[in-house]
C-alpha cells in the first residue's frame, strides 16, 4: 500500500465471515449427495481442477488463455499494490458504493512505523482514503478507513457503475410539518447508540437450526408465529403517536407522548388567537382618535 512516496508492505484479511447454514443438494430418493462435475464439451469427460484454467473468448473459434502469472504481471501500477489516489471527507462518499471490508495488517517489522503514520494520520485528519488496487482479475476502487487502530479497506463500486436514483418514480404527496415532527419524535424513540443490542442478532439462523434439529430428531416442527398485519393507514398522526407509545413501552419507558404535536389542537389554538385578536381590535377602534397635524 503505498501514499505519495510512502510504502507500507501489508497483507489482507477478510473482515467478515458468514455464520449462514449452508445447505448441499441430495438426490431426494435415496439422499445421495449431488456434484457438479466439470465436463470438457470436446472430449466429453470430467476434468480436473488442475486441466482447468481461465480464456477469453475472442471470437467464436477463438480462445485466448489467461494464466494467474499474466493476471500477476499486469502493467498496471495498482496489480500489486493499493495505490492511494485522495483524502476525503467520510460524509462526501455515497454508502451505496461502499462494499465488503478487508482488514489490512502490516506485514513484517518494516511496516510497523508507516502502517502506525497512516493510522494516526488518517485518525487525526477525520477523512478516508480513496485507492485503486486490482482484484480478481479487475481494477477496483476502494476505501480506507481507521477501526481499532487498524486499517480497514472496503472495496467500492466505480461511480458509472451505480444506477441513477431516476427510475424510481417517488410519490408527489404533501406532508404536514406536524407530520415531520411526529416522525422525528418516532426516530428519536428509537434511536440508540450502538447496534449490539438482541434486535440485531440473526434469528433466521436460529429459527432454521431449530428446525433442522427437530427434524433430525424426528420431533413436530416449532410453531411460526404469526406475522403481524400491518394496518392500514388512514391518520397518519395517530400511527405515529401509536407507533411512540408502543416503542416506549417496549423499552419499559412510559408512554407518555406529550411532545407530538397534535394537528387539530393546533389548528384550534389558533383559531382562537385570531378570534382574540379581532375582538381586541374591535375594542381599540372606537377610542382610537386620529393624530393631529
Amino acid at each position: 500500500m503505498s501514499f505519495g512516496l510512502v510504502t507500507v508492505p501489508i497483507h489482507v484479511q477478510s473482515a467478515t465471515e458468514n455464520h449462514s447454514i449452508q445447505f448441499h443438494q441430495y438426490h431426494l430418493a435415496d439422499m445421495g449427495r449431488v456434484r457438479v462435475k466439470k465436463v470438457c464439451e470436446l472430449e466429453d469427460r470430467e476434468v480436473a481442477q488442475s486441466e482447468i484454467g481461465k480464456g477469453y473468448e475472442y471470437a467464436k473459434d477463438q480462445i485466448v488463455a489467461i494464466s494467474d502469472a499474466d493476471l500477476r504481471e499486469l502493467p498496471l501500477p495498482t496489480a500489486k499494490s493499493i495505490e492511494i489516489e485522495a483524502f476525503v471527507p467520510l460524509e462526501s462518499t455515497d454508502p451505496i458504493q461502499i462494499g465488503e471490508g478487508y482488514y489490512l495488517a502490516p506485514d513484517g517489522q518494516v511496516a510497523a512505523k508507516p502502517y502506525k503514520l497512516l493510522v494516526q494520520a488518517l485518525g487525526r485528519s477525520s477523512k478516508v482514503a480513496v485507492a485503486k488496487y486490482a482484484w480478481s482479475g479487475r481494477e477496483r476502487l476502494g476505501l480506507l478507513r481507521i477501526r481499532d487502530n487498524v486499517i480497514v479497506l472496503h472495496a467500492m463500486h466505480w461511480p458509472d457503475e451505480i444506477r441513477s436514483p431516476g427510475a424510481v418514480d417517488p410519490p408527489d404527496e404533501e406532508v404536514s410539518e406536524e407530520e415531520i415532527e411526529g416522525a422525528l419524535a418516532l426516530m428519536e424513540t428509537m434511536a440508540r447508540d450502538d447496534l449490539d443490542g438482541p434486535e440485531f442478532k440473526d434469528t433466521y439462523t436460529d429459527a432454521l437450526a431449530k428446525i433442522i434439529e427437530a427434524k433430525r430428531e424426528d420431533h413436530e416442527l416449532p410453531e411460526a408465529p404469526e406475522p403481524e398485519k400491518p394496518a392500514q393507514v388512514l391518520d397518519l398522526m395517530a400511527a405515529l403517536t401509536q407507533s411512540v407509545e408502543k416503542a416506549k413501552a417496549s423499552r419499559g419507558e412510559e408512554a407518555d407522548v406529550h411532545e407530538l404535536p397534535k394537528k387539530k389542537a393546533v389548528a384550534k389554538k389558533a383559531t382562537a388567537k385570531k378570534t382574540q385578536a379581532k375582538k381586541t381590535a374591535a375594542k381599540k377602534t372606537p377610542g382610537r382618535r386620529p393624530r393631529s397635524a
